[in-house]
C-alpha cells in the first residue's frame, strides 16, 4: 500500500492525545497553528484540557529526539512526524486568511503540492473543514480511530427477541423461568432482556432476563405497583426498572429519545432504594438493618455543554449550576409531589447530593446510588474517570440520548456512553436498555419522531 501523509487538525488532537500513533506507517503533518490553537485549550479541566496536555507533552518528547522540523520517527513500523508553517499564497482568494481552519487548510495545499504522487489527507472532526477540502480538491477525512461501533444502528439495544415453541412460553409462566436450547444462547450478554415469542402464536410472549450461562432465564419484575408514583407504560421502561432495582447490577445504562422516562426512572429508582430504606430503617430503630447498601442519592450531570467551565459565570456555586441542573430539580420536585420543603430536608441531610460532574470526579463515593445525566456528552476518558471513582457499595446509572450530543469532540459512535454500553455489556455486573418509546406527552412523542 502506497505510503500516505496525513495534515492532522486541532480537533483531530484534542478528540485523542494518542491520534499521532493511530496512522501505521504513514507520515504526519502538524501545522504550526495547530500547536497554536492546542495551547489555548491545555488550561481546561476538561478532557479537552486533558488531551491537550497529553499531546504537547507527547510533541515534547518527539523534540528531545529530532527536529520536528525535519521529522521525528514516531517508531518502529510507523510513519515521520513533523510540524510545518507554509506561506499562506496557497489558499484561494475566497477564504478569509485569518481564519485559522483556513491556515490549516493552506499548509495541506502546500504539503499536497510538494508530496508529489502520494496523497495527502486531512483529518479533522469539523465537517464544514473538511467539506471545504472537498471544494478545493483536497482529500479528507473524520478521525474514527476512538470509535468503537461504525454506525449508531449497531449499537448494543439490551434487547432480543427469541422464537420458541408454546410448551417452552407455558413453562416459563408456570415455573417463572426456563432453560433454553444452549444454541439460543449464543451472542447474548449478561442481563440481556429476552422475549420469547410462540413460533405458533406470535401474540403469544414471555417477558424474561439473561442472568448468566449457568443461570435459566428468569421472570422481569415489573413493579405493577410503581416506584414513587411511576410506573413502567412499555415493556423497555419495565426492563429498565428490573435492572435499577437489582443490587446485583451495579451498573446501569440507559439510552433513550427525550420523554422516554430514562432520567425519571433512574431517579425514582434511587428515591425508592435510598429514601425508602433510611425510613424503614428509622422505624425499626435499627441501624443495622439496610436492604440496599445506598446511604444516598447523588445525582449529577456535565455542566459545560459548550466547553465552558461554570467559573466564568456570575454568582454563587449553587447559582451557576442552576441552569445545568434545573431538569434534575424538576424530575426531583415532580417525584416528590412539588414538596420544595421535603426536598430541601433530604438535600440538607445528604440523603440527596445534585452536584456538577466537575466536583465529583474527584470524589471517591461509597454505599451511594449514583445517576449521571446527560451522559452523552461525556468522552471515553471522562466516562472511565468517573467508573473508576466509583467506591463499595454504589451503584451508577449512566443515562443519555446519544442522537442529542452537544459536545463537538464526540459523536454517536464515539461518546462516552457508547463506550460504556459496547465495552461494559459482557460483564454480568452491568445492564443496559434503550427506551424508544416516548412517555412524556403526545406532544413530545411527535416531535422527537417527526421533527
Amino acid at each position: 500500500m502506497a505510503k500516505k501523509t496525513y495534515v492532522l487538525d486541532t480537533s483531530a488532537c484534542l478528540t485523542d492525545a494518542d491520534c499521532i500513533n493511530n496512522f501505521a506507517n504513514n507520515d504526519i503533518v502538524i501545522p504550526l497553528k495547530v500547536l497554536e490553537e492546542i495551547d489555548k485549550h491545555k488550561k481546561r479541566q476538561d478532557s479537552v484540557g486533558i488531551n491537550a496536555r497529553r499531546i504537547i507533552r507527547s510533541f515534547d518528547d518527539l523534540r528531545k529526539k529530532g527536529s520536528l522540523q525535519k521529522g521525528v520517527r514516531l517508531g518502529k513500523g510507523k510513519g515521520i512526524l513533523k510540524v510545518v508553517s507554509h506561506d499562506l499564497a496557497a489558499l484561494p482568494n475566497d477564504l478569509d486568511k485569518s481564519v485559522p481552519d483556513h491556515e490549516i487548510i493552506s499548509t495541506a495545499l502546500a504539503e499536497n503540492d510538494s508530496n508529489g504522487n502520494r496523497k495527502t489527507i486531512v483529518v479533522s472532526r469539523d465537517i464544514n473543514m473538511r467539506v471545504i477540502c472537498d471544494a478545493i480538491g483536497l482529500l479528507s477525512e473524520d478521525y474514527r480511530e476512538n470509535e468503537v461501533i461504525k454506525k449508531e444502528s449497531e449499537l448494543y439495544t439490551g434487547f432480543r427477541s427469541c422464537l420458541v415453541d408454546d410448551q417452552t412460553v407455558d413453562f416459563f409462566y408456570a415455573e417463572e423461568e426456563v432453560y433454553l436450547d444452549p444454541e439460543e444462547y449464543k451472542g447474548i450478554c449478561p442481563n440481556e432482556f429476552v422475549m420469547l415469542v410462540s413460533s405458533s402464536n406470535e401474540k403469544k410472549t414471555a417477558l424474561c432476563r439473561f442472568i448468566n450461562y449457568h443461570s435459566p432465564l428468569e421472570s422481569v419484575q415489573g413493579y405493577k405497583d410503581g416506584l414513587w408514583g411511576v410506573k413502567s407504560r412499555n415493556k423497555e421502561q419495565m426492563f429498565a426498572l428490573d435492572l435499577l432495582m437489582d443490587p446485583d447490577v451495579e451498573v446501569v445504562s440507559l439510552i433513550g429519545k427525550a420523554g422516554s422516562g430514562k432520567t425519571l426512572l433512574a431517579i425514582a429508582a434511587g428515591l425508592e432504594q435510598v429514601v425508602s430504606n433510611l425510613n424503614i430503617k428509622n422505624k425499626l430503630n435499627d441501624d443495622t438493618y439496610c436492604r440496599t447498601p445506598y446511604k444516598k442519592l447523588v445525582v449529577s450531570r456535565p455542566v459545560m455543554p459548550m466547553g465552558k467551565d461554570i467559573g466564568f459565570l456570575p454568582g454563587t456555586m449553587q447559582e451557576k449550576m442552576a441552569p445545568w441542573l434545573a431538569p434534575v430539580q424538576d424530575n426531583l420536585k415532580f417525584l416528590t409531589g412539588d414538596d420544595q420543603t421535603t426536598l430541601d430536608d433530604y438535600m440538607q441531610r445528604g440523603i440527596i447530593e445534585i452536584e456538577a460532574l466537575t466536583y465529583i470526579r474527584g470524589r471517591s463515593i461509597a454505599n451511594a446510588y449514583i445517576v449521571i445525566d446527560e451522559a452523552q456528552n461525556l468522552t471515553a476518558h471522562e466516562v472511565k474517570t468517573i467508573l473508576t471513582r466509583v467506591g463499595e457499595g454504589t451503584k451508577i446509572v449512566l443515562t443519555g440520548d446519544i442522537e442529542q450530543i452537544d459536545n463537538v469532540y464526540v459523536n454517536e459512535m464515539s461518546s462516552g456512553l457508547t463506550h460504556a454500553v459496547e465495552k461494559m455489556k459482557d460483564h454480568d455486573i452491568t445492564g443496559h436498555i434503550t427506551l424508544k418509546k416516548g412517555e412524556r406527552s403526545r406532544v413530545a412523542t411527535l416531535a422527537a419522531k417527526i421533527l
